[in-house]
C-alpha cells in the first residue's frame, strides 16, 4: 500500500468527478458525439488536478491551549487551533467527555473557543479533539488525527473552619498556640528564682521583696512558650464513590453525584488553608504506592503547593496500595481523609495513633442516595456499611478522634480543639 494511500483518500467529489466524467464519454461514444465527449473532458482534467496535488496537502494538527482560571460555576475555556496544509478541517470536539460538538473550521485561521463545565473537583479531561483535513472542494480527504486531549485540575470548593484540633506535644519555638514548656510570649507559668541565663527584664520585683530569703535572691516571672503546629493531611484515594450507589464501579461520574474524593479534596484543603492561616506548618501525604507528598512548610507559597497537589490527585489505580507508612514529624496532629471501606487507611491510622500522635478520621463518604438498587444490592450495601462501622468503632476506641465531613464539621473540629489528649 503505498504512503498517498495510507495518508489520504478520495472525497466523494473526486469519485463523483471521475464517474461523471467516463459516463458522459462513454455516452458520446455510443451516440457517436464527440461534443459530448468534450463535455466531460473538464471533468476529467479537475479530477485529475486533484490527484496530481503533493502528498500530506491535506494533513493537519490540533493544538489544545487551557485559559487560565475558571469561572465560579465550575466552567473551564480552552482554546482549539487546527494548523496544518488543508483548507479545511472537520473538527470533533468532546467536552467533559460528554457533548460532542461537529465543526467546520478554516485551518490556521481564527480559534475555536470551547466552554466545558467541570461536575467534580481535581483531574478533569476538559476536552477531547480530532480533526481530519480536506482539500479541492472536498475532493481529497485527509485521515483523522489521533485524539488530543487536555487534563485540567480543578480546584475544590474551601470550608471555612476557625479552629483546629492541635497535638497534646507542640514542638515549635514559635507560633500561636500556647505550649506546655518554657519560653516566651504565653501564659503565666511560674515565681521560679533568678539562675544565670535569664533576662534581667523579667525579674518580679514584688515577688522578690515578699519571696527572697536571703539578700541578692532575685525572683523571675516564667511564661509559657508561644508554639506551632504540624498538621498532616493523608488522603484515601483508593475509592471513589458517589451519592447515588447505582453508579458505584460504573465510572459514570456524570450521574454519581458528589463523590468521596470531591469531599477528601475539599477537606485537605479547608484544613490546609485554616492550619496555614494559624501559622502551623503542613505536610501533604496521598496514600498510594508512588502518590505525591508535599513537605511540611508554611506561608502563602507553601499553601499554593498543597493546594496544587490537592487539585491534581484522583483516584488511585488497580496495585497502588501504599506500601510503606509515610514519615510523620514528632508532635503532629494528623488528620485521615477516608472512607475507610479499606482497611488500609484504618490500619495506618492505629499506627500512628499507637506511636502516640493525634489523630483525626475524617469521613469523606458523602449522603447516599440508594434509589435504582436491587434487593440483592441493598443487601450487599447494608453488608459493606456494616463492615466499615466495625472500622470506625475499632478506630474510635483507640483514641482516634471521629469527623464526618459536612455541614457541621466546623463545630466538630472546634469541640476537638479544646480538648489535648
Amino acid at each position: 500500500m503505498s504512503v498517498d494511500s495510507v495518508r489520504s483518500r478520495w472525497g466523494p467529489g473526486l469519485v463523483i468527478g471521475f464517474a461523471g466524467a467516463a459516463a458522459i464519454a462513454a455516452l458520446g461514444l455510443i451516440f457517436s458525439r464527440p461534443d459530448v465527449v468534450a463535455m466531460g473532458l473538464p471533468l476529467a482534467l479537475l479530477s485529475g488536478a486533484a490527484l496530481a496535488r503533493r502528498s500530506g496537502a491535506e494533513s493537519t494538527a490540533v493544538v489544545l491551549r487551557a485559559l487560565p482560571g475558571a469561572n465560579d460555576d465550575g466552567t473551564l475555556s480552552t482554546e482549539i487551533t487546527v494548523t496544518g496544509d488543508a483548507e479545511l478541517a472537520e473538527l470533533v470536539v468532546v467536552q467533559s467527555e460528554r457533548r460532542r460538538r461537529h465543526l467546520l473550521v478554516p485551518v490556521g485561521g481564527a480559534s475555536v473557543f470551547s466552554l466545558s463545565k467541570s461536575l467534580h473537583s481535581g483531574p478533569v479531561t476538559a476536552v477531547k479533539a480530532s480533526a481530519r483535513g480536506f482539500s479541492v472542494d472536498g475532493a481529497v480527504l485527509g485521515v483523522a488525527t489521533p485524539v488530543t486531549q487536555l487534563v485540567r485540575n480543578v480546584a475544590p470548593a474551601e470550608t471555612l473552619l476557625p479552629l483546629l484540633p492541635l497535638s497534646p506535644r507542640l514542638t515549635g519555638m514559635h507560633g500561636s498556640h500556647e505550649g506546655r514548656r518554657q519560653g516566651q510570649g504565653g501564659d503565666f507559668r511560674d515565681i521560679h528564682q533568678f539562675v544565670p541565663g535569664d533576662e534581667l527584664r523579667r525579674v518580679d520585683w514584688r515577688a522578690t521583696a515578699r519571696m527572697s530569703r536571703r539578700p541578692g535572691d532575685m525572683m523571675v516571672r516564667r511564661t509559657n512558650t508561644l508554639s506551632d503546629a504540624t498538621v498532616v493531611i493523608a488522603m484515601d484515594t483508593a475509592d471513589d464513590l458517589g451519592t447515588a450507589v447505582a453508579t458505584w464501579g460504573s465510572g459514570d461520574l456524570e450521574r454519581s453525584g458528589v463523590t468521596s474524593l470531591d469531599l477528601s479534596r475539599q477537606a485537605a484543603r479547608s484544613i490546609a488553608a485554616a492550619a496555614i492561616a494559624a501559622g502551623d506548618r503542613v505536610t501533604l501525604h496521598v496514600l498510594m504506592h508512588g502518590g505525591r507528598s508535599v513537605r511540611s512548610g508554611a506561608g502563602a507559597r507553601h499553601l499554593a503547593r498543597v493546594e496544587a497537589a490537592i487539585s491534581a490527585t484522583g483516584q488511585a489505580g488497580e496495585d497502588t496500595r501504599f506500601r510503606r507508612t509515610p514519615p510523620v514529624p514528632h508532635g503532629s496532629v494528623i488528620f485521615v481523609l477516608s472512607t475507610f471501606f479499606d482497611g488500609a487507611a484504618s490500619d495506618i491510622a492505629l499506627m500512628w495513633r499507637a506511636a502516640g500522635h493525634r489523630v483525626v478520621a475524617v469521613d469523606v463518604l458523602p449522603v447516599l442516595d440508594r434509589t435504582r438498587l436491587s434487593r440483592e444490592q441493598h443487601l450487599a450495601l447494608r453488608t459493606v456499611l456494616t463492615e466499615r462501622e466495625e472500622v470506625l468503632h475499632d478506630l474510635g476506641n483507640a483514641g482516634v478522634d471521629m469527623a464526618a465531613w459536612g455541614d457541621d464539621v466546623p463545630a466538630t473540629l472546634r469541640a476537638m480543639a479544646r480538648t489535648r489528649r
